[in-house]
Order: C-alpha cells, then sequence, then structure tokens
C-alpha cells in the first residue's frame, strides 16, 4: 500500500516551515516481525521536535538527516500487526510520524496501547498525555511547590504553560502568566483561574513581573528561555527554582543561545535551576493519569484545543505553534 508523509526536504530558516518539509506519497515496505502498522488518527504538534530539524548535535538527539521523515507522537489503530502485543483495532500512542499510515516498531520507539480510549482521542496528547505528564512533573516533582508561593509561567496560553498553571493553583500557589496577546491573558485569567498575566510584547516584561510579583517569584516554569528568562531571574525569590521546560526562542537557531545575562542571580538569591524532558518520564504515564483524571473530572485541570483537518494542513498547524496563533493544544486530526 501506499502511504503519504511529511519529510524533511531543507532545514527550515526561522519560521519557514512552508518551504523546507515537502509531503510525499511512497509504497509501504511488508510489515517485518515485531512491527505494526499504525492508521493515524491524531497527531501531536509540539514545539519541541524543531530542534531535530536543525544540524545541531548537542540537542537532546541527533538532527533528523535531510529526506527523513518527521517524527512525532501520534494516537491511531493498528491496521495490521506482526507485533504478538499489537492486535489489529488496538488503540495506541507512539513516536510515529507526520503521516497517514506509518510502520512502528515498538523495540525502536515509544509504544503503548490505551486500553481506555475516550471519544477524543486528542486527550491522550494532551491531559492524559505528554503535555500533561510534563505540566505536573514540572510543578510537583521539579519545583516542588508549595501552598502561598507565587509562580509564574511563560507560554501560558500553550499546551504545556496552561496546565502548569492550573497545576499550580490547584497546590496553593498564586498563578501568573506570561503571554502574547491581552486575549490569550483574558482567556487564562477568566476561564483557566491564573490570578494575573502579563503581555510581554506590551511593555517591559521585568518591570512588570515586578508589580504582580512584589514579594519575587518563587518559581518560574521556563517554556521560552532567552530574554524573559532574564526578566524572570531578576525577580526571583531567595531559594527560587526555575524548572526548564522549553528553550522556544532557541529551537530556531542553528548554534547555541548565549546563557542568561544575569546568571549572578543564581548565586545571589541560591536558586536552583532544573532542566526536565518529558521522555525521561513516559513509562509513569499509569502513574499520572488517575490523578490527572479526577482533576480534570472535577473541572480543575482543563484544556482547550485547536484541532486542524487533513494530512496537508500539518504544517499550517505547526507553525501556530512559533507565531502565537494557538491557545491550548494545536493537533492535526486525520
Amino acid at each position: 500500500m501506499k502511504a503519504q508523509h511529511w519529510i524533511l526536504a531543507h532545514r527550515p530558516v526561522g519560521n519557514d516551515y512552508h518551504s523546507a518539509l515537502e509531503l510525499i506519497k511512497e509504497e509501504l515496505p511488508p510489515l517485518e516481525d515485531g512491527q505494526y502498522l499504525l492508521k493515524s488518527r491524531v497527531l501531536s504538534m509540539d514545539s519541541g521536535t524543531r530542534m531535530w530539524m536543525t544540524d545541531r548535535e548537542d540537542s537532546y538527539s541527533p538532527p533528523l538527516p535531510l529526506g527523513s521523515k518527521i517524527l512525532g507522537t501520534s494516537i491511531g489503530e493498528v491496521a495490521d500487526s506482526r507485533h504478538p502485543d499489537y492486535q489489529v483495532g488496538d488503540i495506541v500512542r507512539c513516536y510515529g510520524t507526520w503521516s497517514d499510515y506509518c510502520i512502528v516498531d515498538p523495540r525502536e520507539l515509544y509504544s503503548a496501547k490505551i486500553s481506555d480510549p475516550v471519544d477524543n482521542l486528542s486527550e491522550y496528547v494532551g491531559i492524559y498525555g505528554a503535555n500533561g505528564w510534563t505540566a505536573y512533573v514540572g510543578v510537583i516533582e521539579v519545583a516542588r511547590v508549595k501552598p502561598s508561593e507565587t509562580f509564574l509561567v511563560s507560554a501560558a496560553a500553550g499546551c504545556t504553560g496552561i496546565m502548569a498553571g492550573q497545576v499550580a493553583k490547584l497546590a496553593g500557589c498564586k498563578v501568573i502568566g506570561i503571554c502574547g496577546t491581552d486575549k490569550k491573558g483574558e482567556v487564562i485569567t477568566s476561564e483557566y483561574g491564573f490570578d494575573g498575566f502579563i503581555n510581554y510584547k506590551t511593555g517591559d516584561v521585568e518591570t512588570a513581573i515586578q508589580e504582580q510579583c512584589p514579594e519575587g517569584v518563587d518559581v518560574y516554569f521556563d517554556n521560552v528561555g532567552g530574554p524573559i528568562l532574564d526578566a524572570a531571574i531578576s525577580n526571583m525569590a531567595l531559594f527560587g527554582r526555575i524548572p526548564v521546560c522549553g528553550l522556544i526562542t532557541s529551537y530556531i537557531s542553528d548554534t547555541a543561545i548565549p546563557g542568561p545575562a544575569k546568571f549572578d542571580q543564581v548565586l545571589m538569591k541560591r536558586l536552583r535551576i532544573e532542566g526536565f524532558f518529558s521522555p525521561d518520564f513516559y513509562h509513569r504515564g499509569p502513574e499520572f493519569n488517575p490523578i490527572l483524571k479526577k482533576w480534570a473530572d472535577a473541572g480543575q485541570l482543563k484544556l482547550p484545543f485547536d484541532p486542524v483537518q487533513g494530512l496537508e494542513n500539518t504544517v499550517t498547524a505547526y507553525s501556530k505553534l512559533f507565531t502565537g496563533a494557538n491557545i491550548g493544544k494545536v493537533v492535526v486530526e486525520l
């Protein structure tokens, strides 16, 4: 059979993905023992995959060679199988490709069956997937938040940021979100429980943080790095913690970005900065999901979705992550 795949035709320049990625059709080889064929239903759009498109060797995974299929988290249905643990009709979450059909080898890439699929399969790349797990681990285990602390999060209207803020609120924190429009700020405060927001495009971020967090920031959940990280470091409280979840300002660079300009504050304020990466705790999904589901069922943890229809529109969906056009989780539905 033939399948359609998005491939990395050229290294993207900045955020020009339409020129760099190409949709091709090719015949799939026969399944080998230990493999299964996935019929894709939902493709997760995640900004971290941008690092694979560069030629940097110092990333969390090697760069994709030109001509490679683009990898990403997929939810789909097993259409054929030569693996004893995966039967035709099983719903799975895995590292697949941006494609309508792809061959998956669980011995090489992450793959897990979903035993209790809900109607909206996108939930398994949202609250009950890597983004929800990242929000939980970053807030509860890395930051170790305490009641009454001040919690600041960047990219606050994005998928992980909007959930991290809610988890911190459940832990009893004062929560401030940094985002790129007043509309996003109004959404996260009126619908998702944030106590305030900062529009980083309309004023001095460092001053705005000081005004909203006069006693200092106990936890800054970093999704972006760059100048916003500097602004946060300047406003950290003594013994503050900075869980580093993403560095979106670095993803489009072919070279490493210099570190914080005010790094001396790490010593002056006795700060702890810790990076964490979701594949390190994928295996703990069955542990996290009952906790997240309890909150979701009670209406205390919500996630908006921004679905885009059709494989042919995948690049348009992906671009939203870097232009700030989305609120919540961007997915492609097939």
